[in-house]
């Protein structure tokens, strides 16, 4: 059989796509993917991402929420209503991971059963596809607020934040509902050490053969609908972002963090999803051969744990990234106490003698007090208020 098959084991992933044992027949190759190291390295990865996310997302969501001092409750506004949804779908990201780590060190092993099976793949990527649509709201606000501060003044309010959080959960659940249908338990078959078939039940997170012809399609536009759109819309909006800043000759260190937010989201989730998409063609042979699966499945399964590492980055950022180490999502006391410099502090001015097309004219207000515009993924306008 070696002889006529390049076997690629490909086993179900948590972020991936790939029931086991799949082969393919190319006489040139001998031999097959030895992927035994995956065993080690996914569930060690997503352990660590599971414990952070857990740890820095429950502490964003407890320090945003909790009464201040004497009882009084904090100021719910467009910043916190952001944050708070981002950390709540990194949390729950984190929370469906501990079930993929046990399928990991039982060698590929599903011992929860068909739904949780479903319900666990559909978490995942519902979660994931959460997190991508908050970043990307969240830098369309901060292009609106810091580009186009007097144009944009109704959608500070703390109605249309809401119905815009409530928009992205709707359809990112529309958007990944399917993977009900494609995921699901079934039989796997893989050669062990002395190369004797093994069967066992398996989670298969892209879906059964019989369905996988359909599954490409749907896998290819969950791709440029989750990511590669607002990929696209996140690099936009803070290279306008950049442009006003260069444009105000002061505060450009805040540039620092604009490209930290962008390079981090590359890194995070580009190579998992351009291997990915290269995955699910290869596998539905209309790309390559057997020398471009071995290498794309490979740098495939190295790429998934910087997806899930976004889960708790987010989180990370927010506090290491607030004004002089406090987060952004300050009491309503504090930030009344903070809004006399905000109102004192300049703007960001547009160029000498003229605007630009993305010209800033200032910082405004939010909610009848003077916190940053939003906090969101950085306190990049805490850093454009204060840093000179």
């Amino acid at each position: 059989m070696f002889s006529q098959f390049c076997s690629v084991l490909v086993g179900p992933v948590s972020g991936g796509s790939g029931p086991p044992s799949r082969t393919f027949p190319d006489p040139s190759f001998q031999n097959h993917i030895d992927e035994s190291y995956k065993y080690v390295f996914l569930p060690v990865c997503y352990s660590l991402t599971f414990l952070f996310s857990l740890v820095l997302n429950s502490v964003v969501l407890v320090r945003s929420c909790r009464p201040h001092g004497g009882g009084g409750g904090r100021r719910w506004n467009t910043s916190l209503i952001y944050m708070v949804n981002l950390a709540t779908t990194d949390l729950m990201y984190g929370l469906s991971l501990p079930f993929l780590v046990a399928s990991y060190v039982l060698r590929d092993h599903w011992v929860f059963g068909d739904f949780m099976c479903r319900l666990v793949r559909f978490l995942f990527y519902f979660n994931l596809y959460c997190s991508i649509f908050f970043l990307t709201c969240i830098s369309v606000h901060r292009y609106l607020g810091i580009c186009h501060p007097m144009r944009t003044i109704t959608l500070e309010s703390k109605r249309v934040v809401k119905a815009t959080c409530a928009s992205v959960w709707v359809v990112v659940f529309v958007l990944t509902c399917p993977i009900f249908r494609f995921a699901q338990t079934g039989d796997g078959t893989r050669f062990g050490d002395n190369r004797t078939e093994e069967k066992y039940v398996n989670c298969w997170d892209d879906a059964i053969d019989k369905d996988f012809p359909e599954y490409v399609p749907y896998g290819i536009v969950l791709h440029l609908l989750g990511f590669f759109v607002p990929f696209v819309i996140i690099a936009w909006c803070y290279s306008q972002v950049v442009r006003t800043i260069f444009q105000s000759l002061r505060r450009r260190k805040s540039i620092k963090t604009i490209v930290t937010i962008t390079l981090l989201f590359a890194l995070c989730f580009l190579p998992f999803h351009v291997t990915r998409t290269l995955f699910l063609l290869l596998r539905r042979g209309q790309l390559g051969g057997c020398n471009a699966m071995k290498a794309v499945s490979i740098c495939y399964k190295v790429t998934r744990p910087l997806a899930s590492c976004n889960a708790w980055l987010n989180a990370l950022l927010y506090f290491l990234t607030g004004d002089k180490g406090a987060p952004c999502c300050w009491p309503a006391e504090r930030t009344a106490r903070s809004g006399s410099s905000h109102s004192t502090s300049p703007g960001i001015a547009g160029p000498p003698g003229g605007t630009g097309s993305c010209s800033a004219q200032g910082q405004r207000g939010s909610q009848g007090t003077s916190s940053p515009l939003w906090a969101g993924w950085f306190c990049l306008d805490t850093e454009l208020g204060h840093n000179s």
